[in-house]
């Protein structure tokens, strides 16, 4: 593809309607830095410089979207909380819809407190409840997407956290509807429901989450064992392609009948957080412009490993990503 038409691809992006649904969050950092050890306990004391909140999850996927082009629709919940205003108010501040986002006095809002010492990651502390929705909020959600998809939708991305927001029921309900209307449905899964996504366009989870859901163990470097795998599991599950990113081995992009891996690129690895958030955007909006598997594979490859060169979740820069691309293609 040369550069005018991965400059064409692009401008397909501008106003592709993308509906978000999983585990929104907010990705919390408090930077600072260490210079001493405590009187008190064999523990560095970290002097605190500045805290910043972020949108993080299915909303780091929907800022991913946005950054790329697309209008993102997010569906998600938050508790009735403090951190549930913020995350409130980090979506208006980036113009983003609070439309689709169910308030549930009954939760906490999920929120990463990351600690870090530029730019050492030190410590992460975690506040969630991971216990499934009530059958009320799962309705409020279905009723949403139902309305958006009325309106219309080129893209569904699911971006499953394990923190109760997706179930097996709501994820089939909503790939029977899109499909009904010849949306495609993409996946970032997670263990829960890694074997609830049938009949769904793309799915992508990394290695780890791969094995893990199969209960097996290879070996990362194992690339044709991962792709036998991941053909019998396209068969299985009726996926239409499966990507399976494999970090510093890059990807490979599959389906009933060919393969593609993308070797990775080299990378300043900083920080991977977000990095698979940037992966299923990238892919899902590529894949909704109409691109061929092995397209889609590598604007995610790139996508993926740019963001890991950032400390802290990000979103990918839409003309970051053209620039390299018509720097190495």
């Amino acid at each position: 593809m040369t550069g005018g038409k991965i400059e064409g691809l692009f401008d397909k992006f501008n106003g592709l309607r993308c509906l978000i649904i999983g585990d929104v969050m907010v990705d919390s950092y408090i930077w600072g830095v260490v210079n001493r050890m405590s009187p008190e306990a064999p523990v560095p004391v970290f002097e605190v410089e500045k805290r910043e909140n972020r949108l993080g999850g299915a909303a780091n996927v929907a800022l991913n979207i946005q950054s790329l082009g697309a209008v993102p629709i997010l569906c998600g919940v938050v508790g009735s909380d403090a951190k549930g205003e913020v995350f409130r108010s980090l979506l208006d501040d980036l113009q983003l819809t609070t439309e689709g986002i169910v308030s549930d006095g009954t939760r906490s809002t999920t929120s990463k407190t990351r600690i870090i010492s530029t730019p050492d990651h030190m410590m992460r502390v975690d506040e969630e409840v991971v216990t499934a929705v009530s059958h009320q909020v799962a309705e409020n959600l279905l009723a949403f997407v139902k309305s958006q998809i009325l309106q219309g939708i080129d893209v569904v991305i699911f971006e499953d956290y394990d923190k109760g927001v997706l179930s097996e029921e709501l994820i089939q309900k909503v790939i029977a509807i899109a499909k009904q209307d010849g949306i495609p449905t993409c996946v970032d899964p997670k263990k829960n429901n890694f074997n609830s996504y049938q009949g769904a366009t793309l799915f992508k989870p990394n290695f780890k989450e791969f094995t893990e859901g199969l209960d097996t163990k290879i070996e990362k470097d194992d690339f044709d064992q991962v792709v036998t795998l991941g053909k019998k599991f396209v068969e299985d599950e009726n996926i239409t392609q499966l990507l399976i990113t494999l970090s510093e081995h890059g990807m490979i992009i599959l389906d009933r009948v060919e393969k593609h891996h993308l070797l990775a690129l080299k990378r300043n690895i900083l920080d991977v957080s977000g990095a698979g958030d940037t992966v299923i955007s990238t892919a899902a909006l590529a894949l909704a412009a109409g691109c061929d598997a092995e397209t889609v594979a590598i604007l995610a490859n790139l996508a993926g490993g740019i963001v890991c060169e950032k400390v802290g979740v990000v979103p990918i820069s839409r003309q970051v990503l053209m620039r390299e691309y018509n720097t190495l293609y």
